[in-house]
């Protein structure tokens, strides 16, 4: 069955991105150095046409979460462009014409916007009525895989409070950026029960899995 995974790197003081988000920094002020640990690994960069970089105990971690990946959630500040109507130039996306993604990704928005397909299989759909549907159109479009939830930190944390996340894997960066868009907030009165399934110290991060308590 198709489960929501979310993989997030968050630095000490409990930060997703850093503050003063914009077009030309979208992870914030400092943000970049929560994913310094992924930029290092000879896989990663192979998947973006660069040679080089290193394989250690990050590595099966990263292969781990692109596995039996069928479809992306993200929230509109993820995606970017701004709040508000798309407008006459509509923002498509921080990616370029080739997205990373290379799978159907479902964005939530409070403005309705029509299909973008863009090159090497990423089409972007703009999904008004709700995180449950478009969890629902995301594991329609991936069948039997699962899908990944992006950020923002906002969007997550609405999935986590509602209890339809089924695995949270944390990579934790010794850094503190001090301010910016903090991941464990506004989950209600009755925060949901996680338990830790598995730790992988790696350099320059520390990566924790977490599944629903039962």
């Amino acid at each position: 069955m198709s489960e929501l995974r979310c993989f997030i790197s968050m630095s000490l003081d409990g930060f997703v991105a850093g503050p003063n988000q914009s077009a030309e920094e979208p992870l914030g002020v400092g943000g970049e150095r929560l994913h310094e640990w992924i930029f290092a690994l000879a896989v990663w960069r192979k998947e973006h046409g660069e040679k080089g970089g290193e394989t250690n105990a990050s590595t099966p971690v990263w292969e781990r979460r692109n596995a039996s990946l069928g479809a992306v959630v993200m929230g509109r500040n993820m995606f970017g462009g701004g709040p508000g109507p798309w407008g006459e130039d509509p923002w498509r996306g921080f990616w370029g014409e080739d997205p990373p993604f290379h799978v159907p990704v479902f964005v939530i928005t409070h403005h309705a916007r029509g299909p973008l397909e863009m090159q090497g299989g990423t089409t972007f759909f703009f999904v008004t009525d709700g995180i449950e549907a478009a969890l629902e159109q995301a594991k329609e479009a991936a069948g039997e895989k699962d899908v990944s939830l992006g950020g923002g930190a906002k969007v997550i944390q609405q999935y986590l409070a509602t209890g339809l996340l089924d695995e949270l894997d944390l990579s934790v960066v010794p850094v503190f950026l001090g301010e910016g868009e903090r991941l464990f907030e506004n989950l209600g009165p009755a925060p949901p029960q996680l338990e830790l399934v598995d730790v992988v110290d790696g350099p320059g991060a520390t990566h924790l899995r977490y599944r629903p308590a039962h």
